[in-house]
């Protein structure tokens, strides 16, 4: 029967030295969660002193939904009119695109890559679809705007939709290249590459034990995926997607490229618009300082909106995580 011995010498004293390391860590660990915390907090406090003026002109509301957009050139008092809801529109409308067009994609590509698709290609394909995600957003423009746009959206995609579907409201032309449509179908493309690597992992990490199960009961492939492998990872599904949404609302320089820049509300998708990030990147460099704060009131709007749509997915998440029983949710 063996004995056991209380630890003496190195090992002891290691256990000392451990115990200080411990408090240090936390305190390390709080010290970097709270470093966020603050920035943030700086962030907001000083966009929001710089556009105060503008919303106590406008109001935050009148300045939220008003929908004229006249800077004015003063340095130090408010003499234009400033309405961010046609940024705010078209900002809403093309991440709402590109939500529409990834979804589907990104789920369809993560059940092959996860279900269907050869163990010798698993690799390969997925280093690919990531391998976009490090494309810079210039390059999405660039390429949209010179090739993609005139080439493949506007003679197979926008002008047959028009020639068809033109009675309908939200297709009625004239047909614009550059378009609310345009610029979500791109918007897609670029934020399809990070949906696809949230859903693979959810989909992998997916009980294997309810799979084989249904598999002994006599499901299909099909069914499997349907009635197994998409419900218990709903939670994860809605996750991944706000959070390509959340990309989709801060893009800049590639809508900036295809969206248009007219300053207009229209509903037909394929006519032009703007959105906030892109009217910040084209006017910032020659604004005067009146107009500077309008578009550090737009950034404000955009920070709003972005806020409203991590809250709501948090509470979705959160909802259909007990829902599930996905604690880790």
């Amino acid at each position: 029967m063996s004995v056991l011995t209380p630890p003496s010498g190195p090992e002891l004293r290691n256990r000392s030295r451990g115990r200080f390391a411990d408090p240090i860590f936390r305190w390390t660990m709080a010290i970097a969660a709270t470093t966020v915390l603050i920035i943030l907090a700086l962030m907001v406090i000083r966009t929001t002193q710089d556009a105060w003026p503008i919303f106590q002109k406008e109001g935050f509301f009148g300045f939220l939904f008003g929908t004229d957009w006249e800077a004015g050139y003063s340095r130090d008092e408010i003499t234009g009119t400033y309405g961010a809801w046609p940024f705010i529109y078209g900002t809403l409308v093309t991440s709402l695109i590109a939500i529409v067009i990834a979804l589907p994609l990104a789920i369809g590509v993560a059940l092959y890559l996860t279900q269907l698709a050869p163990s010798k290609l698993r690799g390969p394909l997925s280093y690919s679809v990531e391998l976009l995600a490090a494309v810079p957003s210039i390059i999405f423009g660039m390429w949209g705007f010179f090739w993609f746009m005139p080439n493949v959206l506007r003679p197979f995609v926008l002008e047959p939709l028009a020639d068809v579907f033109g009675w309908f409201f939200l297709l009625e032309g004239p047909v614009f290249g550059t378009s609310y449509l345009s610029a979500g179908i791109v918007l897609a493309i670029m934020i399809l590459p990070i949906m696809t690597a949230i859903f693979r992992e959810v989909f992998l990490v997916n009980p294997i034990e309810q799979q084989h199960a249904a598999y002994g009961l006599g499901a299909t492939r099909f069914e499997v995926i349907r009635k197994v492998i998409l419900p218990s990872s709903l939670s994860g599904i809605v996750g991944g997607t706000m959070l390509g949404l959340g990309r989709a609302l801060g893009e800049t320089v590639a809508v900036l490229f295809l969206i248009g820049s007219t300053q207009k509300i229209s509903s037909s998708l394929v006519q032009g618009g703007d959105s906030m990030a892109a009217h910040i990147a084209a006017t910032f460099q020659d604004a005067t300082p009146e107009t500077v704060r309008g578009l550090m009131a737009i950034g404000v709007a955009l920070f709003v909106v972005t806020m409203i749509v991590n809250v709501v997915a948090r509470i979705i998440v959160w909802r259909l995580g007990r829902m599930t029983g996905d604690s880790a949710v």
